[in-house]
């Protein structure tokens, strides 16, 4: 079932060209310089601090380290972080 559904997604990611990955719901994951952290298709903040914000990626948990982090914005859809960012972790 699961190769059926990647099937259906990747013809209709190339049917409209689109990225697979948009299609999918994927995480989408941006990291500017050491100072800023943007992900779309987030599914919330499981635990943060100013040195470590753990955020629910659906299948993985992505973990991002530094000092003063701040999270400076966030919808259902997407998040933003501020900071000096040491480390972009997937934890599965």
């Amino acid at each position: 079932m699961l190769e059926k559904n990647k099937k259906i997604l990747t013809e209709a990611a190339e049917l409209f060209d689109l990225p697979a990955d948009v299609v999918a719901g994927l995480p989408h994951v941006e990291v500017m310089g050491n100072r800023q952290f943007y992900m779309e298709h987030h599914k919330g903040i499981m635990s943060y601090s100013g040195e470590t914000i753990d955020i629910n990626g659906d299948h993985m948990m992505i973990r991002v380290r530094g000092k003063n982090l701040e999270l400076t914005s966030m919808t259902g859809e997407a998040l933003r972080i501020r900071g000096e960012i040491t480390q972009v972790e997937w934890v599965e």
